[in-house]
């Protein structure tokens, strides 16, 4: 045979082998199991995404996202389990309410979440250095933030005396953030009004009953983030000046928003993903804390409700509506 010929032959042999090489999978997908009581912020979801597309992930060529979106958290576990049945690689717990429910649907799926509860006193994980079994993630929870959050309020409102606090009576960290807030009250000679809640339907009875007080604390809850535009339109018609963990209230109206950056803490997740995806187990992945806070301030609030936020408030803001 000649050379000619040879070299001819070849080509039509890649040729022939051309489709069937295209038609073959690039590569596993990866399925990411999201759990969470309504969709997520896109200032979560975004990051996180991100997050992922910066370690090479591409959604629908090697990563599919299988969202588990519960109307209520009585509704959580049986979407927890649903993901469990889908047989996702990871499963991401999202908000307070999803962990616990995630945790107790598999102990082979490896869970990551992303959570204002302390994991180490709710018992998700035996410590922070080692969580232990198949969880692992992020943690909001930090020793002083409520009492930072009733510090901010003090400073707008000097002659604060008495701040309602709205916390979801069934959050595994109920009690816990009410001893943090309690104990920070004292320090600031405050009186706290808890405002103990199952679910939306409480929210106008706990307003009604908060008449009287100077400010409104809120406690971190996905379940409650869920209902933000109704809460906030509840503080505004009691003219209630409010601080919440997350800046999506302030964005919808409310005065002040403290708390982790939560886009940073959903980033730094998806290096979790990524981690156990290529083989590492949560066990041996630390629960890490928040690295970086927000402070948001809306002064059109402000202005609505008759308030100067003090020059030296406003200096420190992260972010400022106008």
């Amino acid at each position: 045979m000649s050379k000619k010929i040879a070299l001819f032959m070849m080509a039509l042999a890649l040729l022939a082998s051309a489709p069937l090489a295209a038609a073959q999978p690039a590569g596993k997908v990866h399925r990411i199991g999201i759990l969470r009581v309504g969709p997520p912020p896109p200032s979560f979801i975004e990051p996180f995404r991100q997050g992922l597309r910066e370690l090479g992930y591409v959604e629908g060529q090697n990563i599919a996202f299988e969202f588990g979106l519960a109307r209520d958290v009585k509704q959580i576990p049986d979407v927890a389990a649903g993901l469990v049945r889908l047989k996702v690689d990871v499963l991401v717990a999202s908000g307070t309410p999803s962990v616990l429910p995630a945790r107790n649907a598999t102990r082979t799926i490896p869970v990551v979440f992303v959570t204002a509860l302390d994991p180490v006193a709710t018992g998700v994980v035996a410590s922070l250095a080692r969580p232990g079994g198949n969880v692992t993630g992020f943690t909001a929870f930090h020793a002083d933030l409520t009492g930072k959050r009733l510090e901010l309020l003090k400073e707008v409102l000097p002659k604060l005396s008495r701040v309602a606090v709205l916390s979801r009576v069934t959050n595994p960290g109920h009690a816990q953030y009410v001893r943090e807030a309690e104990l920070a009250a004292r320090v600031l000679r405050v009186e706290l009004q808890i405002l103990p809640v199952r679910g939306p339907s409480d929210f106008e009875g706990a307003f009604h009953a908060a008449r009287g007080a100077d400010a409104l604390l809120q406690v971190d809850d996905a379940a409650l983030t869920a209902h933000r535009r109704q809460l906030v339109e509840l503080a505004a018609r009691n003219r209630l000046p409010g601080i919440y963990g997350f800046r999506e209230f302030v964005e919808l109206g409310g005065l002040l928003a403290y708390g982790p950056d939560y886009g940073d803490m959903y980033r730094r997740a998806a290096t979790y993903v990524d981690k156990i995806l290529k083989g590492a187990k949560p066990r041996d992945l630390p629960v890490e804390q928040p690295r970086k806070f927000d402070f948001v301030i809306n002064l059109k609030t402000a202005k609505a409700l008759g308030i100067t936020i003090p020059p030296e408030v406003l200096s420190r803001a992260d972010r400022v509506i106008r």
